[in-house]
């Protein structure tokens, strides 16, 4: 594989990260976003993240590849040592290692903040079509998530139902005196 590097995103990546994101929204049933965000919706939800999480992209050649982030996983202090991830790699960039660099990466950064559980909310098809393959379940299986509920029909797009799977993964010690995530 050629050089690679995997840095902090920055609201001027926005509209790379915006081109990756839109071919997704436009041509899969990964995401269930209908409409693709406005470059400013974008750079807000990039701004939104980076208050308390990672958010990181990759660049091979200088170029951008792909990203994925950290969002909270419920918005209570409960809650605090788990997040859910999201990770979208431009298209023509998929098996190359890079997308398992990138989450290698985020979860890497995430231990050191003292989270303890990683969340993947991921569409399914009943059977792989056009829209949506198992691709994305299988890419977080090989990397340590297990499968820990199934949304039946829950999500619509391309005049088809689609499930939701979640996914996680323990990479942290639950104490009973837990010690604060560190975030920032």
């Amino acid at each position: 594989m050629k050089e690679f590097t995997i840095r902090t995103a920055t609201t001027a990546d926005a509209k790379r990260l915006l081109e990756i994101y839109s071919y997704y929204v436009e041509n899969t049933a990964i995401t269930f976003e209908y409409e693709v965000p406005s470059l400013k919706q974008f750079e807000s939800r990039i701004q939104r993240t980076i208050r308390k999480y990672p958010y990181l992209v990759v660049e091979k050649n200088g170029i951008i590849q792909g990203y994925a982030y950290a969002n909270p996983f419920k918005e209570r202090a409960a809650y605090d040592w788990s997040c859910e991830l999201s990770i979208y790699l431009d298209h023509k960039s998929q098996k190359q290692g890079l997308g398992r660099k990138l989450y290698e990466a985020l979860e890497e950064d995430l231990f050191k903040r003292g989270m303890l559980n990683l969340y993947a909310c991921i569409a399914v098809p009943k059977k792989e079509d056009e829209y949506l393959t198992n691709n994305s379940a299988q890419f977080h299986e090989h990397m340590g998530y297990e499968t820990v509920g199934t949304f039946h029909e829950c999500g619509y797009k391309f005049d088809q139902w689609y499930d939701m799977i979640w996914m996680e993964k323990r990479i942290g010690k639950h104490e009973r005196k837990q010690t604060p995530v560190r975030f920032g």
